[in-house]
């Protein structure tokens, strides 16, 4: 066999959707958990800074965004293990001698024990890639409420800078904190109108705030749909060791 067709056929043999979401999954997770992770920081200067001079006010939401969500699914040691035990099991699913993962591979048939453990080695991390994909799926719907919140901050903005294109008056266009459940009904001020929101808009504090939680979303749908990948392929070796235990031939 020359060099050029042994290349060819290690090539055939990768599972490349395995590789591909094992990469959005590290990207994914980083991209999340960083530009996350930053914006909740400047997300909380701005508050303290035009919303609220009572650390009180936040201080609660904080604790249920870092405790009961930013720790338990978003910390990157926990996703970047997950990626590199879902990876090899691209490769590991599939006997030797068989194509890429989602391919049409030329299967042999295992012996009983090892197609027994083969079979339940699969259908593991099925179930696993389910359940993560369903909390994922959590988080990215999570992760596009604080996006929200800055857009309609940012179209309130505009709206002042261009008065021409609203009929209510500059001192009615608020962006009020304490409507979103940032903030309790009983901070002062809560809430910020007409050109002072302007100002506002203008810093470079929520422009990057701003950024930083699109990206963050961003990293959130790109962990989802690597997990959803990972799904696909887990299932599909699944129906694949299941034929073979009953014998069907490739």
């Amino acid at each position: 066999i020359g060099l050029l067709e042994c290349c060819a056929r290690c090539l055939i043999g990768a599972p490349f959707a395995s590789l591909v979401a094992t990469g959005l999954c590290f990207f994914g997770v980083a991209l999340f958990c960083g530009c996350g992770h930053e914006a909740l920081t400047g997300t909380e200067q701005l508050i303290e800074t035009y919303f609220s001079k009572n650390y009180q006010d936040y201080e609660f939401l904080l604790d249920v965004i870092l405790t009961g969500v930013w720790h338990p699914f978003a910390r990157p040691s926990g996703f970047t293990t997950l990626g590199r035990r879902l990876s090899p099991s691209g490769f590991w699913d599939i006997p030797k001698g068989s194509t890429a993962l989602l391919s049409s591979p030329r299967l042999a048939v295992f012996p009983g024990d090892k197609k027994q453990h083969k079979w339940l080695h699969s259908i593991k991390f099925v179930g696993i890639t389910y359940v993560l994909t369903i909390i994922w799926l959590l988080v990215f719907a999570c992760s596009a409420v604080p996006v929200y919140i800055y857009f309609n901050t940012w179209t309130t903005c505009q709206s002042i800078g261009n008065p021409t294109k609203t009929s209510a008056s500059i001192g009615t266009l608020c962006a009020d904190a304490r409507m979103y459940g940032v903030l309790p009904w009983n901070a002062f001020p809560g809430k910020v109108c007409g050109s002072n929101l302007l100002s506002i808009c203008k810093t470079s504090e929520f422009q990057m705030t701003f950024h930083l939680f699109i990206a963050a979303f961003v990293g959130a749908a790109a962990t989802l749909v690597s997990l959803v990948t990972f799904i696909i392929a887990a299932t599909y070796n699944f129906a694949v060791l299941r034929l073979m235990g009953r014998g069907t031939k490739f």
